[in-house]
């Protein structure tokens, strides 16, 4: 009997310094995400001016438009670029110094501007453009673009991009780098990309910069 009480002892301390361990663990892996710092986020993104200007806004059409863009989404592609997940000599180079302070604190700054309308430049292919946004192109089974990135083009933080007003130079660049294997760090995108010609990619990257 004394060997079985004994026995009992010693099992309830041994539960009970596990669950002791175990209370700091979980109480780090339960503590909030540090709040985005705005102000140490605009000083970090002084080094971005060159490529995507003061405030993310419409800079040169080569370079995307990070105005308004989500912040997850930012901290995403900051991260891939980091990992090399995502390829850019430039992004990976500036990417590679930023700490994840600085990650989250500059993609919250950009996100939290007001995002300034574009305009769709070519006539011609609008209304293929909007054709293939809203439904796709069913008899290659290609999904419409709306379907994740939204009827007005806003996206879904963390997971798709918000595209309305964003360059078509950019987007097209961006389309054709998934096509060809260049851009891998979406294998949905690759998949659509591979699907389109030239002149459907030009048409969609031409109608989502008037999308509003």
């Amino acid at each position: 009997m004394k060997s079985a009480t004994s026995s009992l002892v010693a099992l309830l301390l041994a539960t009970l310094i596990s669950a002791v361990s175990v209370a700091p663990a979980m109480a780090a892996e339960s503590k909030p995400a540090a709040k985005p710092d705005l102000v140490k986020g605009q000083a970090t993104a002084a080094t971005c001016m060159a490529c995507h200007t003061a405030d993310g806004s419409r800079g040169a059409p080569a370079n995307p438009i990070l105005q308004g863009q989500h912040a997850e989404y930012l901290a995403k592609q900051l991260h891939e670029f980091k990992a090399g997940k995502r390829k850019n000599a430039i992004m990976q180079g500036m990417a590679a110094a930023l700490s994840e302070d600085d990650i989250r604190n500059v993609a919250a700054f950009y996100a939290s501007k007001e995002p300034k309308a574009g305009a769709a430049k070519n006539k011609a292919t609008v209304l293929q453009g909007e054709k293939i946004w809203r439904a796709g192109i069913a008899d290659r089974k290609i999904a419409a673009c709306a379907g994740c990135h939204g009827p007005n083009g806003a996206g879904i933080p963390a997971q798709y991009p918000k595209l309305s007003g964003q360059h078509a130079d950019y987007t097209e660049a961006q389309l054709l780098a998934f096509r060809s294997g260049l851009r891998a760090n979406n294998v949905q995108m690759t998949g659509v990309a591979a699907k389109m010609n030239d002149a459907e990619i030009k048409a969609v990257s031409d109608y989502v910069a008037g999308l509003r």
